[in-house]
């Protein structure tokens, strides 16, 4: 495989993320990874409150960070992430995360994540994954 035809292969076996609905917008490298990320709040999403579950923003921010830190070429899982959730997410609400990878040192990585919900651009939590390369991608 060359260029990002290990991410976009990534992406397609990424059963959870389709399950979801979370559609992958944009990846690439210049020379850390980067991505954009979308998915649309269902009613089976919403919580006792009549929020969303902070488990489903977790893990749209959590895809958005996978398909950017292996956008290098690297293959790259998870060594730990925490997340801020700062405004509520409803039911209909389309969330928008990018991801941008800030630093890449020896097999480590740092990358945030900004959810933001799309119709008012309002910030819905604030992600930071640490990665892991695993080996080499294909």
């Amino acid at each position: 495989m060359t260029g990002l035809d290990h991410v976009h292969a990534m992406w397609e076996a990424d059963t959870a993320s389709a399950h979801l609905g979370i559609e992958c917008l944009e990846v690439g490298a210049d020379p850390l990874g980067h991505a954009r990320a979308r998915m649309a709040v269902v009613a089976t999403m919403v919580n006792g409150h009549g929020m969303c579950h902070g488990g489903y923003v977790f893990t749209l921010a959590d895809s958005t960070f996978a398909l950017a830190c292996n956008a290098t070429g690297r293959l790259t899982v998870a060594a730990g992430a925490d997340i801020s959730f700062v405004t509520p997410v409803r039911e209909g609400d389309v969330l928008l995360a990018v991801a941008r990878e800030h630093t890449a040192y020896g097999r480590n990585g740092i990358t945030d994540v900004t959810v933001t919900r799309e119709s008012d651009g309002a910030v819905v939590a604030q992600f930071r994954g640490r990665s892991r390369a695993a080996g080499a991608a294909g």
